[in-house]
């Protein structure tokens, strides 16, 4: 066995259909679905509670407000329960490790013009394990960014009570930083469900755990138990 193929199913995990190389387990698709639901949670119950017509439309703000509140202080629960998962440990590892490979496919993705990027992305491709530089970067930034929002969240919540005095220059820092980064996780949201929409397969791995062999070869060589990448089956 290489060292960049994929690591063998879980003994508790059927083994993949032919045709099929299994790209998540449970454990990593768990985390992923339970953050996705707190995520959405929080940013459609902060949009409520920040834009007024959707507040007068929803109304019931003490209701929303704790839901807003509960959904944000477990947003790191699911990554933090998933931790005793070896699975999970080494799926942030390959998250955790920026290559020259990566460097390169951003430097591709920067390229104007569609024809000039996949053209760049075809020369670097061999490079690309089991997750890009692209996926990578949302990763650490979601990641981060959910820390940053449950802490400023907290100082806003109880900067002035159990926390507090907290200075009224820092409680309103944490509300502009929280505001800031609520935007820029909506965006990021938002770019991530139109790349999910654009590659029906990454989408369904990350449903059901497998990927075709074909489609791993293409898009992630350095991980594809294949060295050669299959001919694509006909739709």
């Amino acid at each position: 066995m290489k060292p960049s193929d994929p690591p063998p199913a879980p003994a508790d995990l059927p083994a993949p259909a032919a045709g099929l190389v299994r790209r998540f387990g449970r454990v990593p698709r768990w985390v992923h679905w339970w953050t996705a639901a707190l995520m959405g949670c929080c940013l459609l119950t902060g949009a409520t509670l920040y834009l007024p017509p959707l507040a007068r439309l929803v109304g019931r703000r003490p209701l929303v407000e704790t839901v807003h509140l509960y959904a944000g202080l477990a947003l790191p629960v699911p990554m933090l329960a998933a931790a005793a998962s070896a699975g999970y440990r080494r799926d942030l590892r390959a998250l955790n490790r920026f290559t020259a490979a990566d460097r390169a496919w951003l430097r591709a993705s920067l390229r104007f013009g569609s024809w000039r990027r996949a053209a760049a992305r075809a020369r670097i491709a061999a490079g690309v394990g089991k997750f890009n530089a692209g996926q990578k970067l949302f990763a650490a930034f979601v990641a981060g960014g959910a820390l940053v929002m449950l802490g400023t969240g907290v100082i806003m919540k109880w900067g002035a009570g159990p926390l507090g005095p907290i200075p009224v220059g820092y409680r309103t820092g944490a509300t502009f930083v929280h505001d800031l980064l609520a935007y820029g996780l909506f965006f990021g949201v938002v770019g991530h469900l139109w790349m999910a929409a654009h590659d029906p397969v990454a989408l369904v791995g990350m449903r059901t755990g497998t990927v075709p062999v074909w489609w791993a070869a293409r898009e992630h060589p350095a991980w594809s138990p294949g060295a050669a990448v299959p001919p694509r089956p006909p739709r």
